[in-house]
């Protein structure tokens, strides 16, 4: 070998280990956003699938209580509520739902077959109305206290639940609310 040919390569480990070294690099950094990205989608799926389950808790609660309250006339929806959910029984609020109730149609009940007992109207089937109600809930995560970060949703993302319901209801209730 001639010394010539020495001193050409004496800089190409350097230079090979260099681009090795900005290959893996590259690589690191494409496996961190990946991982984070993965992260992000079960951080979303896992708080889609909790924002319905405390849908379906506000639901259920709302129609086990007696949701006919006034109703506004122009619209057929009753008010509002904005009941919070805690899902794991800690003592904390993990979502705020608001479950608006919607009047879709009323029916008047099947009438009963005549007979000798006379029955107060309130008692009667003929003062009884079938109703369809559509139960929105829309749930959105609480606000955070102050210093505290809420890691569930930090996108502000809702989730929207629709429950068809229907309710037999007296002549007055079915006035009040489904008019």
């Amino acid at each position: 070998m001639t010394g010539g040919t020495l001193f050409a390569q004496r800089g190409a480990a350097l230079a090979v280990s260099l681009i090795m070294l900005v290959l893996i690099t590259l690589m690191v950094i494409a496996a961190l956003n990946l991982g984070t990205s993965n992260f992000r989608a079960v951080s979303n799926t896992q708080f889609r699938e909790q924002a319905i389950a405390a849908a379906n808790v506000a639901i259920q609660d709302r129609i086990s209580s007696n949701f006919t309250g006034p109703a506004d006339l122009t619209t057929g929806t009753i008010a509002t509520t904005y009941p919070s959910v805690d899902l794991n029984n800690d003592g904390t609020d993990d979502y705020t739902v608001a479950i608006t109730p919607t009047c879709v149609s009323a029916t008047i009940a099947q009438l009963a077959d005549p007979s000798t007992v006379k029955l107060p109207g309130e008692l009667s089937v003929a003062a009884t109305w079938n109703t369809v109600w559509d139960i929105r809930a829309e749930v959105t995560p609480p606000t955070a206290p102050t210093g505290v970060t809420i890691v569930a949703d930090p996108s502000g993302a809702k989730v929207v639940v629709h429950a068809g319901v229907r309710v037999l209801l007296s002549q007055s209730e079915k006035d009040n609310a489904c008019p």
